[in-house]
C-alpha cells in the first residue's frame, strides 16, 4: 500500500491503521482465507510520482532495492495493490499496474480514464465516482429549475475531465455554462475573471473537484463570490470547517455540497482512538503525528532537531497519552471505511481464487486476480451490499447538504443540514428524495439562476437569435393552442370538443352554437313573425273563402289564388324548421319543404299571369287565344312546374340528403351545429329552379302590365316578383358569407320578407276592395269601367 510518511499528515496516517487492522481481523477469520496469511507493504510515497514508481518496482522484487522484471524475494506473492487517494501518483501508477496486470483497488479519488474497461481490465475503484457527483449536481440543478451557472476549475487532476462531463450532462438536461473559469491559469488572470463573474448573471456556481486552496484563495478575492453566489462544492470542504490552518470563509454560508453517503466502522474507529505511544512503541510515523500535533519529542535526538529547524518550534518531553485527532466534521470518518473495505475486497477475491481448489503461480495469480474481482459480492458491517459494476466502481448513494456559517470576529460556527440524497434506481436512472430541512440562501433569497425569467402557462418558448439555448423569449400561445406548464417548448391543441380559455393555460368545453329557444331572443323574433304572418295569411284565406263568389275573387281565378294562399301559409310556416337545434329529421324537411311550398307559390303566381296574358290576348275577335281561357291550363301549369321542384327534392333526398353536421372550424371556441346540405349541386339546382320560375313569372308579368285595371293582377304580380328575386339575389351573398345561426337566420329572412311580398303585393288590394270598397266589388261597375276604357268586353268567369 503505498502512502505518505511525510510529517503532519493525520488523515493519511488513520488510513494506515485502518488497513493494518482490516489484515490482522482477516488473518484471525478462519472464515475468510484460511491457512492462508495476508501479508503487506507500506511504503512512503510523499505524494511523489517518482518516489511511487521505485517503491512499485522495489515490492516487486522483493527486496529493498527496484530492480524491475526480476523477483529476489524468498516467500510471499504480491496478489494486488491499494493505491491512496492522491491523484498525481496513482495516475503515474496506472499504466505500470496495466502493464505488469497486476489488480490495483484505488480509493479516494475517481480516475475517469478507468471506467475504459478494455484499456484498463485490472483497474477497480472503491470510491464514489466523479460521473455520478456530476450527474446527481445536473438532477439536483434541474430540479432547483436553475438552467444558467458557471463553473470553476483549477485544471488540476481530473478536474479537467470533470468539466467535459459535466458540460455534457448539461446539454442533456438543458442547462447552459454563462463562463467557466480556470484559476490555475496565470495570477495576473485573476483579475479579468474577476470581472467575468461579476459582470454574469448566473447566480450558482459549480466549484469542480476537491478543495484547493487556489479556490480559498481566489473565491476570497471576489467579493460577488462570497455575498451572492451560491457554491457547489465537493465533500473535501468539509475539513476546512475542522482545519486550524485555514480559516473558513463567510462564502460557504448558504453553499449546497455533494457528499457520498457517510459510512463508518466502528470497531475501527475504537481500535483508532486507543492507538498511543504506549500500545505502539515502535512506531516511526505515530512519532511523527505526535511532534507536529502535540509537539512531543521522540527518543531519536537527530529526529528531534530535525523537526525542530522545519516547524521552527521546539518539542516537549509527552506524559500524557494523546488521541490521534481527526479532521472529520462528522462522527463517521468514511476514509476509514474506504481503506477497511478495499482490504476485504481483495481478500474476498482471493478467497474466490483459493475455494477452486488450483495452486496457482504468480503469475497466475497476477492474471487471474482481476476476474474474480469482478464476482466480488459481500455485506459490509453496515449491511451494505459491495459489489462492482461493469465500469469497475461501486455505487454509492448522494446525500445533499446545505451548510450554514456563522463567522463573528475570529469565532464560527456551522452547521450541516441535510436537505436531499440522491439513489440510482438503475443504471442511469436516479431519485431525488426531499428532506423536511428548510434551506439557508444567500441574502435569505434562494437564487434564481437562469438566463431569461421562466415561460408562464400559456406562452412558449421561443428561440431569441442568441447562442444559448437557455436564452429564448417567451411567446403567447396561438389561438386555438395552450400549454398548462410553466416553460413549455411548445402549445398543444385541445381536443376537438374543448378551446382554450382566456389565458390559454387550459382547455374548457365549446359552446354549441345554433338558433337556440333557450339562449337566442332572434328564435322568438322569427317565430313571432312566422306565426302572424301564418295567421294574416289564414285571415286573407278566410276573407276569400267567405267572398268566394264575388266578382272580384272571381276575377282572379279564386283556385288559384286559394292554392297560392296555402303555399304562402305553409312557407310561412317552415320556417319553424330552421329554428332551434337542428336534428336529422328537421335537416331532411327545411330545405325541401321550403323549395316545394316556395315552388308551388311561384307555379301559382306564373299560373296567374299566363292567365291574365291569355285572357288579354283572347279579347280580340277570331282569336285562337279563346280554346285556351280554362282553368285547366292554370292547374296544368301548377302541377307541371310543381312536379319539376319535387322530382329535384326526391332526387336529392336518395342521392345525398342533408345531414347534422358540428361545424368546429368557423369560429375559435364554438361548435356550430348545423344542416350539411348533402349536395351543393342539388341544394342550388333547387334554388335556381325557384329562381327561374320568379323570373319567368316576373317577365311575363311586365310584359301586360299595362292591361285595363279590371283584368290587370299582373302589374301587383311584377311587383311581388320583383320584390322577390330582390331579395333572393341580396341573399345568396349574405348567406355565403356568414356560418353558423346567422347564416340560417339570413334564409328564413329571405324566406319572411319574400312570402309577406307575395301575400301583400298580390293580396292587399283585393282585401282594400273586399273590406274597405265594397262597392267596387261589383260585376255592373267592372263592366262599365271596362267600356269607357276599351269597347270589348270578355266575359270572365
Amino acid at each position: 500500500m503505498p502512502t505518505t510518511r511525510c510529517p503532519g499528515e493525520v488523515e493519511k496516517y488513520r488510513s494506515v491503521l485502518s488497513f493494518i487492522y482490516a489484515v490482522d481481523e482477516i488473518n484471525n477469520n478462519p472464515d475468510l482465507l484460511p491457512n492462508i496469511t495476508l501479508g503487506y507493504h507500506i511504503v512512503d510515497t510523499c505524494s511523489d510520482s517518482l518516489k511511487t514508481a521505485h517503491a512499485f518496482f522495489r515490492i516487486l522484487a522483493g527486496r529493498n532495492m527496484a530492480a524491475p522484471n526480476y523477483f529476489c524475494g524468498d516467500h510471499g506473492k504480491v496478489a494486488a495493490f491499494v493505491v491512496d487517494s492522491n491523484y498525481h501518483t496513482s495516475h503515474t501508477m496506472i499504466p505500470l499496474f496495466n502493464l505488469y496486470k497486476y489488480t490495483q483497488l484505488m480509493f479516494g479519488v475517481s480516475h475517469p480514464i478507468l471506467h475504459d474497461r478494455d484499456l484498463y481490465p485490472t483497474s477497480y475503484q472503491f470510491t464514489p465516482d466523479d460521473r455520478n457527483r456530476y450527474e446527481a449536481i445536473v438532477m439536483f440543478v434541474h430540479y432547483r429549475g436553475w438552467n444558467w451557472v458557471g463553473i470553476i476549475t483549477t485544471g488540476e487532476g481530473s478536474n479537467e475531465v470533470g468539466v467535459k462531463e459535466l458540460r455534457k450532462l448539461m446539454a442533456k438536461s438543458g442547462i447552459c455554462i454563462n463562463y467557466v473559469i480556470n484559476i490555475g491559469d496565470r495570477y495576473e488572470k485573476t483579475t479579468k475573471h474577476i470581472s467575468v463573474i461579476n459582470n454574469s448573471t448566473a447566480e450558482v456556481a459549480i466549484v469542480c473537484g476537491p478543495y484547493s486552496i487556489k479556490y480559498w484563495n481566489f473565491i476570497s478575492r471576489c467579493r460577488k463570490l462570497v455575498e451572492n453566489i451560491t457554491l457547489i462544492l465537493h465533500e473535501s470542504w468539509a475539513d476546512l470547517l475542522v482545519s486550524n490552518e485555514v480559516f473558513p470563509g463567510q462564502f460557504l454560508n448558504g453553499s449546497i455540497v455533494f457528499i457520498p453517503e457517510r459510512r463508518g466502522i466502528l470497531k475501527v474507529e475504537n481500535f483508532i482512538y486507543h492507538v498511543n505511544p504506549i500500545t505502539h512503541p515502535n512506531d516511526p510515523l505515530l512519532e511523527d503525528i505526535y511532534y507536529r500535533v502535540f509537539r512531543c519529542l521522540t527518543k531519536d535526538n537527530n529526529k528531534n532537531y530535525f523537526y525542530k529547524w522545519v516547524y521552527k518550534v521546539s518539542g516537549k518531553n509527552c506524559t500524557e497519552i494523546h488521541r490521534i485527532p481527526t479532521k472529520s466534521y462528522e462522527s463517521k470518518d468514511t476514509s476509514l471505511y474506504y481503506t477497511y473495505i478495499s482490504v476485504y475486497i481483495l481478500a474476498h477475491a482471493l478467497h474466490k481464487m483459493k475455494v477452486t481448489g488450483k495452486k496457482l503461480s504468480m503469475y497466475q495469480i497476477q492474471d487471474k486476480f482481476q476476474k474474480y474481482m469482478k464476482y466480488v459480492h459481500f455485506k459490509d458491517p453496515n449491511g451494505k451490499d459491495i459489489f462492482f459494476n461493469d465500469d469497475g466502481d461501486v455505487y454509492f448513494p448522494w446525500e445533499i447538504e446545505n451548510w450554514v456559517v456563522y463567522i463573528s470576529g475570529n469565532l464560527f460556527g456551522y452547521k450541516a443540514k441535510i436537505i436531499a440524497s440522491i439513489e440510482e434506481e438503475s443504471k442511469g436512472k436516479y431519485n431525488i428524495y426531499l428532506g423536511n430541512e428548510e434551506l439557508v440562501w444567500k441574502n435569505n433569497r434562494m437564487p434564481k439562476s437562469r438566463c431569461n425569467d421562466r415561460c408562464s402557462p400559456g406562452f412558449r418558448k421561443a428561440p431569441n437569435g442568441g447562442y444559448h439555448v437557455c436564452c429564448y423569449d417567451c411567446v403567447p400561445c396561438s389561438e386555438d393552442e395552450m400549454s398548462n406548464k410553466t416553460d413549455s417548448d411548445s402549445c398543444y391543441k385541445c381536443p376537438e370538443e374543448e378551446w382554450p380559455d382566456e389565458k390559454k393555460v387550459k382547455c374548457i368545453p365549446k359552446t354549441y352554437e345554433f338558433l337556440s329557444y333557450g339562449k337566442d331572443i332572434l328564435v322568438y323574433v322569427f317565430m313571432s313573425f312566422s306565426l302572424l304572418f301564418s295567421i294574416i295569411t289564414l285571415f286573407v284565406l278566410g276573407i276569400f273563402i267567405y267572398y268566394w263568389d264575388s266578382p272580384i275573387v272571381k276575377a282572379n281565378n279564386r283556385t288559384v289564388s286559394f292554392i297560392l294562399l296555402v303555399s304562402i301559409l305553409l312557407g310561412f310556416l317552415c320556417v319553424l324548421f330552421f329554428l332551434g337545434r337542428p336534428m336529422d329529421i328537421t335537416c331532411l324537411l327545411r330545405q325541401t319543404s321550403f323549395g316545394i311550398f316556395f315552388s308551388i307559390g311561384v307555379s301559382s303566381v306564373l299560373a296567374k299571369t299566363i292567365t291574365v296574358c291569355i285572357a288579354f290576348k283572347a279579347t280580340k275577335p277570331g282569336s285562337v287565344w279563346v280554346k285556351w281561357i280554362s282553368s285547366k291550363v292554370s292547374y296544368s301549369v301548377i302541377l307541371v312546374c310543381s312536379s319539376v321542384q319535387i322530382l329535384i327534392c326526391v332526387i336529392w333526398l336518395l342521392v345525398s340528403p342533408p345531414y347534422v353536421e358540428f361545424d368546429h372550424q368557423s369560429y375559435p371556441g364554438k361548435i356550430i351545429i348545423q344542416c350539411n346540405e348533402g349536395s351543393d349541386l342539388w341544394f342550388y339546382s333547387m334554388l335556381g329552379y325557384m329562381g327561374l320560375l320568379a323570373a319567368v313569372s316576373f317577365l311575363l308579368a311586365f310584359m301586360v302590365r299595362t292591361l285595363p285595371d279590371s283584368f290587370n293582377e299582373a302589374k301587383y304580380i311584377t311587383f311581388s316578383m320583383l320584390l322577390f328575386c330582390s331579395v333572393w339575389i341580396a341573399m345568396i351573398p349574405a348567406y355565403l358569407s356568414t356560418r353558423g345561426k346567422y347564416m340560417v337566420a339570413v334564409e328564413i329572412f329571405a324566406i319572411l320578407t319574400s312570402c309577406a311580398g307575395i301575400l301583400g303585393c298580390i293580396f292587399l288590394p283585393k282585401l282594400h276592395i273586399l273590406l274597405i270598397t265594397p262597392g267596387l266589388n261589383s260585376r255592373i261597375i267592372i263592366i262599365k269601367k271596362n267600356n269607357h276604357k276599351n269597347n270589348t268586353t270578355i266575359r270572365l268567369g
